[in-house]
């Protein structure tokens, strides 16, 4: 396979939380269950499931991931937006300033969160010595083509590097409807000139 194609994983609408929001939704010294370890090393879809109450609408059964982060984090696609009556940014995963205010229920409680709701940005994930053979840096932009019957170019994605990240590219649902793709789909990395 050519060093500039890159595997697709599609990311469907879910959540990253901290252990005190856990703790809030599901009870006192809660822990995430795994329900399916997830490409990234140590990144896993857990057995939990929260709703997500917007101004317009609920949206029930969103997928918690873990292991628990330092700040609580929900992923959505535009199309979610439309229905929870939301207008969030799209962000690199992280970047919390100036993202959405949302409130989270659980079985045994709820939060709102100040921020953090985010449209995720389009990324792809490499080692460094992936970046280093495809001549690109951790935060530079490529551009990536899909094939088939509705080919598509993806401009401003985003490449991480990191020692223990899994060759892959993530788009959210949305976008992976538009070029009819699906996890293990194949693209091809363009570099920006």
């Amino acid at each position: 396979m050519s060093k500039n194609v890159v595997p697709v994983g599609v990311s469907s609408r879910h959540l990253h939380v901290t252990q005190d929001d856990l703790e809030a939704l599901f009870g006192k010294g809660y822990e995430l269950a795994v329900k399916k370890d997830l490409s990234q090393k140590g990144q896993f879809a857990a057995e939990e499931t929260v709703t997500l109450v917007g101004p317009k609408a609920a949206m029930a059964n969103v997928r918690i991931l873990g292991p628990c982060r330092k700040r609580t984090q929900v992923e959505v696609s535009r199309t979610d937006c439309f229905q929870l009556g939301l207008n969030p940014p799209v962000k690199d995963s992280g970047d919390l300033d100036g993202s959405e205010s949302i409130k989270i229920v659980g079985p045994k409680g709820e939060v709102t969160i100040p921020a953090g709701v985010i449209l995720a940005k389009r990324h792809i994930h490499m080692t460094p010595e992936e970046a280093e053979q495809l001549g690109v840096g951790d935060r530079d932009i490529v551009m990536v083509q899909t094939t088939g019957e509705r080919a598509l170019i993806f401009d401003e994605v985003l490449v991480r590097v990191h020692p223990t990240f899994t060759w892959e590219m993530h788009i959210d649902t949305d976008e992976a409807n538009a070029a009819s793709l699906r996890n293990g789909s194949l693209v091809t990395i363009i570099k920006k000139s």
